[in-house]
């Protein structure tokens, strides 16, 4: 299972070394900017999810490509 934590940066240290010492678990920092990324194409697939379902109007692909 992968987990997505935010750590205080203060506390990170301390965080980092505690998931360390659990033989179980791999921990990586990584940066916001991954973070966000990860975050953003997440509600992207739950868009698409919900317009497969009906529950969320698509744009058409001619309208999306005109915003390019």
């Amino acid at each position: 299972m992968k987990v997505l934590v935010d750590v205080q940066d203060s506390k990170a240290p301390f965080f980092m070394e505690l998931m360390h010492s659990f033989r179980y678990v791999k921990a990586k920092p990584i940066t916001n900017e991954k973070a966000l990324l990860m975050e953003e194409i997440k509600e992207a697939v739950e868009n698409v999810k919900l317009a497969k379902q009906g529950k969320l109007k698509a744009k058409p692909l001619n309208e999306l490509l005109n915003e390019l």
